[in-house]
């Protein structure tokens, strides 16, 4: 353990798989595994300490550079979703990261999200550094997070695969 940060993805949220998200394939549909990524981005950002109370004291936030999921199973009405988190890298002013989702029940990997976020202040909307204590909780989960396997779906370039 890493001040406080197991050598393991942080878990960052359950939810079930909600009606208005199926579409005409019966499935749940691409915007909506987006949208539950993104629930899953707020929890990791609250265990940053990016809470709605930091936005008002410290002006600041952080907004997505820049996502890549992969859709590797699907998912049904109702089904239950677990959500977790690996930090790849971060500096003083990003981190990149990796999500999963799971099938909360059956244990199945559903998809991906590999993203990068920036922390920006809400004055002058141009990015800024992540103040100390902030920091210090993501070199606290990066340290724990060294020792993980890094993601098979990350760092990939899209692309048609040609024969030779």
């Amino acid at each position: 353990m890493t001040d406080g940060f197991a050598e393991a993805e942080l878990e960052v949220g359950q939810q079930s798989v909600l009606p208005e998200w199926i579409d005409y394939n019966g499935h749940m549909n691409v915007a909506y595994y987006v949208l539950a990524f993104d629930r899953g981005v707020d929890e990791f950002m609250y265990q940053m300490g990016v809470t709605p109370e930091y936005l008002k004291t410290e002006k600041s936030s952080t907004f997505t550079l820049e996502m890549h999921i992969n859709y590797l199973q699907e998912l049904h009405l109702h089904d239950p979703i677990r959500l977790t988190c690996q930090l790849l890298d971060a500096d003083n002013k990003r981190v990149h990261y990796f999500l999963r989702m799971f099938h909360a029940e059956t244990g199945y990997l559903a998809a991906t999200s590999e993203q990068m976020m920036i922390h920006v202040s809400l004055e002058s909307r141009r990015s800024s550094p992540f103040p100390p204590q902030v920091s210090e909780v993501i070199g606290n989960m990066m340290a724990a997070h060294k020792v993980l396997p890094f993601p098979d779906q990350a760092g990939r370039k899209m692309g048609i695969r040609r024969g030779k």
